[in-house]
């Protein structure tokens, strides 16, 4: 402990050669799981904006940013919950079977609503699709904080590759982003959107399948707390159980969508705000009862900071699905000879440059820690933020020659894109190790609930932002441009604070 206290440099004793194989499954697993959650946030905003006779909802601009918002928020709130359930109940690895089965079926549940547009009435198709995202909701909470957690269980704290790891297994996150947006999103804005949904749901399946198969590959990690630590693979009992409390998260979610559509509007937002309340108090009250000792506390504390920091950056990156989206498809030259390109595969620049830059930012990490020139955690999250705010000034000047009518370039998209990857590479992968690090070991899951909150936060601002600015006059893409500016110096500012609290851990 008392090295812990100098802040020095925990020992490696026995750095690996090269990453397990159980990475490599894992990479595939999300890479299908995302190929099924970026091709139905592709297709979202426009589903629900295009018009009735086109087999959409009709919602202004500002419904389907707010229906965006409280959705993607909610997505990275839930895992909270699936956080504590894998580490006090079920173990990571069943609760990743979990979420992928609910989410596999909240998938076609959308594309459910949207093949019977014209069949059901609008009250029972607005039910149908509300109970879609409610339960993809459920699921990914289930599934999310925790196939991350495995990763990082393959590791040392302090081994240098574990940031590499991190980004090849950020790498497969894109990889299914680009097939997803390209296969779901085409589809959807090409065939019909129920198309496009099923599709989505499909990925998810062959994602629980594959896991399934190559599950031996992950040795002992991510097994129940209280079972057999020796078992590779779970077992018959296991996969009952697993489908039972699948089924029974569904059910719930019918029952509570069922009541929720019975409660008046004001009083839902109370409820809202009560159980919010509730489910920050309890985090808090497990976290505190979990975290153990001055250097703990410490970590903890640069977890939480570096959390802020986080719902900046994604309060802009998170315009992707949302405006982004939406100034594709009404601001953007997308003729190419006579065919129009889908406005959903301007998304896959940033999956693109990810394929293209996660490998050699991988690389770069490992090569500035042999020069010992790697930059701590805190100083990679503010360059992030510096180049976010470059990437935001160049969407206000699209935005400014957008205004006086004019169809822009294309490469005004793309650059504001590479431009936010980058920035994005500095933070996602790195923010994921950094949990890992150091989150106390018997809290890793739940603190990662907590890392995902931070998302959840940054996504639904996102969503709400040019609402609220609407109403003080504020344009949205210069205000980002401050903000993220003004944060990215902060940090630099206090990144010396930050790394000694680190206690050790870079």
């Amino acid at each position: 402990m008392a090295d812990l206290e100098n802040n020095e440099e925990l020992p490696v004793e026995h750095p690996r050669k090269k990453h397990p194989k159980g990475l490599y499954t894992l990479f595939a697993t999300e890479m299908w799981e995302r190929f099924s959650y970026y091709g139905m946030r592709a297709l979202l905003t426009l589903y629900l904006t295009a018009e009735l006779v086109d087999g959409g909802f009709g919602l202004s601009r500002s419904e389907s940013l707010e229906l965006y918002a409280i959705f993607t928020g909610l997505v990275y709130l839930t895992p909270i919950l699936g956080g504590w359930v894998a580490d006090n109940l079920f173990g990571q690895r069943k609760t990743i079977y979990i979420g992928g089965i609910v989410m596999a079926i909240g998938q076609l549940l959308l594309a459910g609503s949207a093949f019977m547009a014209q069949d059901m009435d609008p009250e029972s198709r607005n039910f149908l699709f509300n109970f879609g995202l409610g339960v993809l909701i459920i699921g990914n909470g289930f599934f999310k904080p925790n196939i991350s957690t495995i990763v990082g269980d393959f590791y040392d704290d302090n081994d240098p590759m574990k940031d590499a790891a991190f980004n090849i297994f950020y790498l497969g996150i894109n990889l299914g982003a680009i097939l997803g947006t390209f296969v779901a999103g085409g589809l959807g804005e090409g065939m019909g959107w129920g198309y496009g949904f099923l599709a989505a749901g499909i990925g998810m399946i062959i994602s629980v399948i594959w896991l399934n198969f190559q599950e031996e590959t992950l040795l002992n990690n991510g097994l129940p707390p209280k079972g057999d630590q020796t078992i590779t693979k779970i077992g018959t009992k296991d996969w009952t159980h697993i489908i039972m409390t699948s089924v029974g998260l569904v059910a719930g979610t019918l029952f509570l969508i069922t009541v929720w559509g019975m409660i008046p509007g004001d009083v839902t937002t109370y409820i809202t705000g009560a159980m919010f309340a509730v489910l920050i108090l309890g985090l808090a009250i497990v976290i505190f009862k979990g975290t153990e000792g001055p250097s703990q506390w410490s970590r903890m504390g640069v977890i939480v900071v570096l959390a802020l920091f986080n719902i900046v950056f994604w309060a802009g990156f998170e315009q992707a699905g949302g405006t982004f989206n939406l100034f594709a498809k009404e601001n953007t030259n997308r003729m190419i000879g006579g065919w129009e390109m889908p406005a959903t595969w301007f998304q896959n620049v940033n999956s693109l440059v990810i394929l293209i830059g996660a490998p050699l930012f991988s690389i770069m990490w490992l090569k500035l820690d042999k020069m010992k020139f790697n930059p701590r955690t805190p100083i990679k999250f503010a360059i992030g933020l510096l180049i976010g705010a470059a990437a935001f000034w160049v969407m206000s000047q699209a935005k400014g020659i957008a205004d006086g009518g004019v169809l822009v370039s294309p490469l005004w998209l793309v650059a504001v894109y590479t431009l936010l990857t980058l920035g994005e590479l500095m933070l996602s992968p790195i923010g994921l190790s950094m949990i890992t690090k150091l989150a106390p070991t018997k809290l890793v899951s739940v603190v990662m609930g907590l890392w995902m909150a931070s998302f959840a936060a940054g996504n639904y601002v996102a969503g709400m932002l040019e609402g609220i600015l609407e109403k003080y006059d504020f344009e949205l893409y210069p205000f980002i441009t401050a903000l993220m500016l003004g944060s990215g110096l902060l940090l630099l500012l206090i990144s010396p604070l930050l790394n000694k609290a680190m206690k050790g851990i870079h």
